[in-house]
């Protein structure tokens, strides 16, 4: 599950900065905390569905595109 924890914070973090939003800003829009957001972007933490839906909203995105490119 560690490599699955990798590739979403990848996900996170690459679609993050293509809209070119900080992580407190992100943290801000989301709901959650920005050292959260770190967290997840470093591969520290597993998300629930339900902060991936925030981060996916947060984004802009939908949370299909959020996680397209990950396979386990």
């Amino acid at each position: 599950m560690e490599n699955l924890t990798k590739k979403v914070a990848k996900a996170v973090r690459e679609n993050r900065k293509r809209v070119g939003l900080s992580q407190e800003v992100l943290a801000e829009k989301a709901d959650i905390d920005r050292t959260y957001v770190s967290m997840i972007e470093r591969g520290k933490v597993n998300i629930t569905l339900v902060v991936a839906f925030k981060i996916a909203k947060a984004l802009g995105i939908s949370p299909s595109k959020l996680f397209r490119n990950i396979e386990i």
